[in-house]
């Protein structure tokens, strides 16, 4: 496989050895040399450099790119909530990020990314067993490509929370050294462990809290732990519906909250009895036991604002016997140009999300599943399913470095997952070096992310782009 970039895909996640059990593999230390001669072709010091390229499309038009074939008058509030802030903005424009990482110099190691790996992209989340565990938890752009990507993306939100919490550019490179110093330990311990063995590592809250090296932190994990374990489906009734003639309805909040026609609402019905067949048996069985009761269009996140994204009421053999299921539109990943050029590869959208993230999840949403409603794919999961995050916004310095490593250390047992990861510690090697380079990168970067974000609220004060809050 050749990239729209010319360079050739030494190991991918979709490569054809990964299709037999009769292929002899190569040796770890044969894959470790092949990452480590990379060096010549990527070096690493070169990770640190970043200009804009003559032709780059301006930020307000890749905006309007991305916004095309969203949902007209959600636009205002998706443009709304990416002007609140550097970190916002960041948070909104993958697709800025990825075609201007097309432009730098790569290794052509790609496993299965993340597409969107930022602090904010990470979070709790309840297992098959309903233990809270903390993982990377968003994969509407996931995707075979290339691992320098996600962690290019990561410390420049590294850097950018630290500027918008009024730490000291010292402070903001301190904790982007943690993050890849982080990344490149685990990443070679998991690239000596067993291919198998290495997809079980996961983390949970007690092994979360250890990592925290301050108090204040662990306080703060500790609160956003109980939060999102009151994040259920049996809580989330009172909350999103109310009763009419006995029966539950969901509530309307417009714009965020509103209620489709019954036209789309059957089709969405539909889309759900079709769902069901793209789930292991023993799941469809149990869902199955149960019946929709409503269905509301609720907006969410950032840069899905403008998306279809439905929220369905299920109602089991009584009424306090609920599960809420969430269906999100599913789009070519950001990633997916670069690596395929304009051909389609992935039959369904909703498909590809699904599969990605349980390869990249240690453990995944047991409902997770797929829906087709007319030409537009959806992913489906479960709406209220323990699921919380750590605010950045407000944490001291010392706790951005924890959670920096923290993430940094998740996102390699990602890709290790998948493929490369013996490569990947190659490449990285036991220097500092790439961690070095990446922080002049994500500084450098974080200068572009402002920029960018100054340009977005000057179209927006002349009224070049509608902007909403809600």
């Amino acid at each position: 496989m050749e990239p729209a970039t010319g360079h050739v895909v030494l190991e991918s996640a979709v490569d054809e050895g990964f299709a037999s059990l009769r292929l002899p593999a190569r040796s770890r230390a044969q894959r470790y040399e092949l990452g480590r001669s990379l060096r010549e072709r990527a070096h690493r010091s070169d990770v640190a450099h970043w200009s804009a390229p003559d032709a780059r499309v301006d930020p307000v038009t890749q905006i309007r790119k991305a916004n095309a074939g969203r949902q007209p008058w959600l636009v205002p509030l998706r443009v709304g909530r990416m002007v609140a802030s550097p970190y916002a903005y960041l948070r909104g424009s993958a697709n800025v990020m990825a075609d201007d990482f097309a432009h730098l110099p790569s290794t052509g190691i790609t496993p299965v990314i993340c597409g969107d790996a930022h602090l904010g992209n990470f979070g709790f989340y309840a297992s098959p067993e309903r233990e809270l565990v903390f993982d990377l938890n968003d994969f509407d752009e996931a995707h075979p490509g290339a691992w320098e990507w996600d962690l290019r993306r990561l410390v420049t939100s590294v850097h950018v929370a630290g500027r918008q919490n009024g730490f000291k550019e010292s402070a903001c490179a301190e904790a982007v050294q943690h993050c890849v110093e982080e990344y490149q330990l685990q990443i070679q311990h998991l690239a000596e462990q067993p291919l198998l063995g290495r997809s079980f590592d996961q983390m949970d809250v007690d092994r979360l809290r250890s990592a925290a090296s301050r108090p204040s932190f662990r306080a703060e994990i500790d609160r956003a732990a109980r939060r999102a374990r009151r994040r259920t489906s049996d809580r989330a009734l009172p909350r999103f519906t109310e009763r009419r003639d006995g029966t539950a309805r969901l509530v309307e909040e417009p714009p965020l909250i509103t209620r489709p026609s019954d036209a789309e609402r059957d089709l969405l019905a539909e889309a759900l009895d079709g769902y069901l067949n793209t789930l292991p048996p023993h799941w469809a069985r149990i869902l199955a036991g149960y019946r929709i009761v409503d269905i509301a269009h609720k907006v969410v996140g950032v840069g899905s604002v403008g998306l279809r994204a439905y929220v369905a009421l299920c109602e089991g053999s009584s009424t306090s016997d609920v599960v809420f299921l969430q269906l999100k539109q599913a789009r070519r990943s950001v990633v997916a140009h670069h690596q395929h050029g304009d051909a389609a590869w992935h039959r369904h959208q909703g498909q590809r999300v699904v599969e990605y993230q349980q390869a990249l999840q240690t453990v995944s949403d047991p409902l997770l599943g797929w829906a087709t409603v007319g030409d537009l794919q959806f992913y489906v999961r479960q709406f209220r399913d323990m699921k919380g995050a750590i605010v950045v916004e407000g944490i001291d310095a010392a706790a951005l470095g924890d959670y920096a490593g923290i993430c940094g250390y998740l996102l390699a047992k990602s890709h290790a997952r998948t493929s490369g990861a013996s490569m990947i510690a190659g490449y990285i090697g036991s220097s500092g070096k790439l961690a070095d380079a990446l922080c002049r990168f994500a500084r450098a970067y974080a200068d572009q992310v402002e920029s960018d974000h100054d340009e977005l609220v000057t179209a927006v004060r002349r009224g070049i782009l509608p902007a909403e809050t809600a």
